[in-house]
């Protein structure tokens, strides 16, 4: 069974049990409602990597935090994760290596209905296109002793 901040959740609910929990485990003051103001209206998902082992929490606030506003995130979010008595994340008994990244980048869509403006498939590959046959560039590969 997967645990999550000492709440039991299901692979699905990792992301929603972990915001719920952050948000319960904030605490009281201006800094710790700043925080649960900016987690409640950010997205959180959540990823684990196999090969590593280590799971992967991202924040992705809207564009509109300041970096004086990611600071308190970042600050609230560590005291709450170095403070709890609960690991951050148990799978079947056994604490797991995690992280947590504050962004706010958004991944380009290059086909279908939301496609991001300029960012055809082609639009994307044509400045690594132009780069390779640009004039003026030595081909590093390129030896003359046979000319």
């Amino acid at each position: 069974m997967w645990k999550i901040l000492g709440k039991d959740a299901i692979y699905l609910d990792i992301p929603l049990v972990w915001k719920q929990r952050m948000l319960e485990l904030a605490g009281e003051g201006e800094k710790e409602d700043k925080f649960r103001e900016i987690v409640g209206k950010s997205e959180v998902t959540y990823m684990l990597n196999g090969t590593t082992e280590e799971h992967t929490f991202f924040i992705k606030v809207p564009d509109e935090i300041t970096p004086e506003e990611i600071q308190i995130l970042a600050d609230v979010a560590l005291d709450i994760l170095k403070n709890t008595k609960s690991p951050c994340i148990e799978v079947e008994g056994v604490r797991q290596r995690y992280q947590v990244i504050i962004t706010n980048w958004k991944e380009p869509e290059i086909i279908g209905l939301n496609k991001t403006e300029g960012m055809s498939s082609g639009e994307v590959f044509k400045p690594i296109i132009q780069a390779l046959n640009a004039p003026g560039r030595l081909n590093s590969q390129f030896n003359d002793q046979y000319f």
